[in-house]
């Protein structure tokens, strides 16, 4: 049996606190597929190392 790698699963309130943002920019970067995710039920779970990817990209110039 293959082993399975050890990922930790942050919930939306989490990944908010984290990043320092609201829930619900959590849930547009996920719906705009800027933050992959996955769908438990009806609640979604962000791959740690997705956060930590989030926030060492370089910010783009807007405007």
């Amino acid at each position: 049996m293959p082993e399975v790698p050890e990922v930790r699963f942050l919930t939306v309130a989490e990944v908010a606190e984290i990043m320092r943002v609201s829930k619900m920019t959590v849930y547009r970067l996920v719906h705009a597929g800027d933050l992959p995710a996955i769908r438990f039920g009806r609640s979604y779970r962000v791959p740690e190392s997705a956060v930590a990817d989030a926030l060492n990209r370089p910010i783009s110039d807007v405007g």
